[in-house]
């Protein structure tokens, strides 16, 4: 985990639920990169064509509602999101997000705040966000250092193997 992310903004709105972000239909596939290529779909489906890695997902209330597929979350790391900002989070997508090794920062109002394109600067310890083309500060809440450990190790199994298994 970088401890400063810096990206585009890929701005969407509220309720944004598993099935937009990763859609059902593709349950089946198992391939990390077939998995990655249907990334946000359900919601925009050029977003894989328009993305980059290390770019900045910014979301409004209640992001990632919907069932508890992991696969959600899963796509978005597979597509090397640099980070998830959001007003709030639905707690299964937060919980999966963090123990895939995401990096999901609840940052209150981002949505007025942020417009598609701009470029965000985030601190991931401090919360810190800086919209580069409005020169804005904002304030996300801060990741815990066990939170920041569990992302720095890739995930939570990664972080298990390397504390408890010596690997």
């Amino acid at each position: 985990m970088k401890k400063t992310v810096k990206g585009r903004a890929f701005v969407f709105g509220h309720n944004l639920d598993t099935d937009q972000i990763y859609p059902g239909r593709y349950l089946e596939l198992t391939d990390a990169e077939d998995v990655g290529q249907h990334a946000m779909e359900g919601v925009d489906p050029e977003f894989v064509h328009k993305f980059e890695a290390g770019d900045i997902i910014v979301g409004g209330r209640n992001f990632g509602c919907g069932s508890s597929r992991e696969q959600a979350a899963y796509t978005l790391k597979v597509r090397q999101v640099g980070a998830i900002l959001a007003e709030s989070f639905a707690r299964i997508f937060y919980r999966n997000a963090i123990n895939l090794g995401l990096t999901v920062l609840l940052c209150p109002d981002i949505s007025q705040h942020v417009a598609d394109g701009d470029v965000l600067t985030v601190d991931c310890a401090t919360g810190r966000v800086i919209n580069e083309r409005t020169a804005q500060n904002l304030q996300a809440e801060a990741l815990s250092e066990y939170v920041i450990k569990i992302i720095e190790s890739g995930g939570i199994t990664s972080l298990i193997k390397k504390e408890y298994e010596g690997g």
